[in-house]
């Protein structure tokens, strides 16, 4: 612990006693963060939203999902249950 102390910049300010640290998951995750907006463009804009929906609906089955078209593309706005769901779905596809 001493060693990963010194190898620090001085601006880091590492009061932990503990080997590591920890965070309260509740302060990084909001339960209430559950809706994930995507903007779609171009020709292939509804294609895209269709099979974005797809993948979500196919990795958590209780996601629901809406289509709206606009003048400049399509929104589509998924509704996970919980908000680790949104999450994952963000991070296995990169968004």
């Amino acid at each position: 612990m001493k060693g990963i102390i010194a190898g620090q910049t001085p601006t880091v300010n590492d009061t932990c006693t503990d080997c590591g640290s920890f965070v309260d998951i509740g302060a990084v995750i909001d339960e209430q963060d559950t809706v994930l907006e995507l903007q779609f463009t171009g020709g292939e804009a509804e294609n895209e939203a269709a099979k974005m929906v797809e993948r979500a609906q196919t990795r958590f089955r209780h996601t629901q999902a809406s289509v709206t078209r606009g003048e400049t593309g399509v929104t589509l706005k998924l509704v996970f249950d919980v908000s680790v769901e949104k999450m994952i779905f963000q991070l296995e596809n990169g968004l």
